[in-house]
């Protein structure tokens, strides 16, 4: 996973595909998408989240806290495919 702070707070996640499973990159999104705003996206090479948090001053917080939530359920799951 990489990572980068953007204008007006926005924070901008980028899940390799070959670390983590694309279900549990959706399934972190679901379970905090009543804190933020997001905005979804696909390169070649990662699933991109970008988002903020609905309260001020937590965006760089919760983007770490789904991004631990993805890369636990990959490792649940059984990790990416090969």
């Amino acid at each position: 996973m990489t990572s980068a702070t953007s204008p007006h707070d926005w924070f901008d996640l980028e899940f390799r595909r070959d670390l983590y499973l694309g279900e549990a990159v959706d399934e972190a999104v679901q379970r905090y998408s009543k804190h933020i705003e997001h905005q979804l996206s696909e390169r070649p090479e990662a699933w991109c989240v970008r988002l903020r948090s609905i309260k001020p001053g937590l965006t760089r917080r919760i983007a770490h806290e789904l991004a631990n939530y993805a890369l636990g359920l990959t490792i649940q799951r059984g990790g990416q495919p090969a």
